[in-house]
């Protein structure tokens, strides 16, 4: 079982967005478990929640017309994890890191090293500076 932390700002510029990705989150995983507790500092009020879930063993909506086997399945989702987590903390749209279909093409062709990745659709000079040594830490994990 996994654990993640969501704090959900009730003002106006952060409250949609921070929900949001919180959705996003929940939609790609078998929750087991919430807590929640309201917390105020003085100066900022926000909702806390932990969800405890374990990553779904089933392709993603988005991937329904994509076969995926189970370990690409796993890579894909261990890849959507990592890219909702970095967006999160950047206060981002997901998509801005890089786009489901690019996380596809990672777990299918499964780079190893910068160079490949590099080679995978969607991934140029920038992206790959930016993000490769991630995307190969997650990959390393399987």
């Amino acid at each position: 079982m996994n654990i993640k932390v969501f704090n959900i700002r009730l003002d106006k510029d952060n409250c949609d967005n921070d929900q949001n990705l919180m959705n996003a989150f929940l939609d790609s995983v078998e929750v087991k478990f919430t807590s929640t507790n309201f917390v105020t500092t003085g100066t900022v009020d926000f909702w806390s929640a932990v969800v405890f879930y374990d990553l779904r063993k089933d392709i993603s909506k988005q991937t329904e017309t994509i076969e995926l086997n189970e370990k690409e399945n796993a890579i894909f989702t261990a890849l959507k994890l990592w890219r909702n987590d970095l967006a999160q903390k950047k206060g981002w749209s997901s998509f801005r890191i890089c786009h489901n279909s690019h996380l596809i093409s990672i777990a299918k062709e499964n780079p190893q090293s910068i160079d490949e990745l590099k080679k995978v659709k969607g991934f140029g000079e920038s992206r790959t500076i930016n993000y490769g040594e991630d995307i190969i830490a997650v990959l390393n994990s399987f």
